[in-house]
């Protein structure tokens, strides 16, 4: 009960700074009027009762100085010395300052301390101050009362102050933690959504592709058997290579919906060698600078660029050589593909099957803040894509 309440927000710099500047002015006042008015402080009679106040108040000063955190008591303690220091101060000195004293006690009391503590101490300090007056006051009735309804609203009216930040407090974390709800449910949602197409993938594209891929081994095994062309059961092993890529392309789409590692531009070199098993031309791929951090979208988007570009030159281009180069900079990472031969413009627009095609490519790429350049060459076409570094 008696510990010290944790403040949930500081107030801004320039506002702590004034009270500080404020509360500092005011007790050097107390302090300069406490020297200045008989009697003085001294060594015996009753300045050595002003003094003894004075070093009270110092030292509870000092031990209840506005810092957020003390140990358990300790600003109550303080608080308490100060207010005894005050009392006695007023004793000695009736005509000195010892009121500002008061005023510091309650303020403190009303802003760091919990309700009872602070009711505790607030009512020492002006029941101590009415009792003293009963004694060394010349009117006692009316310094009393000037006492009591003087300082009694000041804690009231800074008890309130705290209640309302408190409660200001309570109302930012409620909706804080209400945004994060949101924020966690619509998270949910997401995951559901894409666990969902996840298994419709899984059920329904995979599931074909596979019955394709099964249905063509066998279509090939049965040509192979009856002693067809050889560039038919060729096409059919294309076909059926074909047929497997894109189911192996399907279980990686459907890890990625369940939140598997995604493919980044590491795998471009299986992208090139399975490039070279179903073509007659070379690909090559260069790689230079040191990898730089890129994000789970920018390494998504540079194997699939990747990807694209290659399966657009298998389709619509007869090159017999190919490209790639992946060049790491500071501000990001290049890829080129690029290649060199006869034939038709590789396309930009969607893929022949309904795929993304590098128009696809160039919008993701534009999401991401990077570009996406695709056009014809003197030799070939050429396929450059940028993203920036994480």
């Amino acid at each position: 009960m008696f510990d010290d309440l944790p403040m949930s927000r500081t107030p801004p710099p320039r506002t702590v700074y004034g009270l500080r500047t404020i509360g500092v002015v005011a007790l050097s006042f107390v302090l300069w009027a406490t020297i200045t008015t008989e009697p003085r402080p001294a060594l015996s009679g009753s300045g050595l009762g002003v003094l003894l106040s004075l070093v009270a108040i110092v030292a509870g000063i000092a031990g209840s100085a506005p810092r957020p955190q003390l140990p358990r008591g300790m600003r109550l303690a303080a608080l308490t010395l100060t207010a005894a220091g005050g009392i006695a101060l007023y004793a000695f000195q009736p005509e000195g300052a010892a009121i500002g004293i008061t005023y510091y006690v309650i303020a403190m009391s009303a802003m760091r301390l919990p309700r009872t503590p602070a009711v505790l101490v607030t009512a020492l300090a002006i029941g101590g101050q009415a009792v003293a007056a009963l004694f060394v006051a010349k009117d006692p009735g009316g310094q009393i009362l000037s006492i009591v309804f003087s300082t009694l609203p000041w804690f009231l009216v800074i008890r309130l102050m705290r209640e309302l930040r408190e409660g200001r407090d309570r109302a930012e974390s409620l909706v804080e933690e209400l945004r994060e709800s949101r924020e966690a449910h619509a998270q949910s949602v997401t995951l559901a959504e894409r666990a969902r197409v996840a298994r419709d993938m899984h059920d329904v594209l995979a599931h074909s592709l596979s019955a394709l891929a099964l249905q063509l081994e066998g279509t090939r095994l049965q040509a192979v058997d009856r002693g067809t062309d050889p560039e038919v059961v060729a096409a059919i092993e294309r076909a059926h290579h074909l047929a497997a890529g894109g189911l192996d392309e399907a279980r990686r789409a459907i890890a990625a919906l369940r939140g598997d590692e995604l493919p980044g531009p590491e795998r471009l070199r299986a992208l090139a060698d399975a490039f070279e098993e179903h073509t007659d031309a070379r690909c090559t791929l260069t790689v230079a600078g040191v990898p730089n951090e890129l994000t789970p979208e920018a390494r998504l988007a540079l194997y699939r660029t990747a990807q694209e570009a290659l399966t657009n030159v298998r389709r619509h281009s007869a090159a017999d050589r190919v490209a790639m180069r992946l060049d790491h900079r500071d501000d990001g990472t290049t890829l080129v593909v690029e290649d060199h031969g006869p034939g038709a413009p590789v396309v930009v627009g969607p893929s022949a099957g309904g795929g993304y095609g590098l128009t696809g490519m160039r919008e993701r790429a534009e999401l991401l803040g990077g570009r996406l350049s695709a056009g014809p060459t003197a030799s070939g076409f050429r396929v450059e894509l940028w993203v920036p570094a994480a």
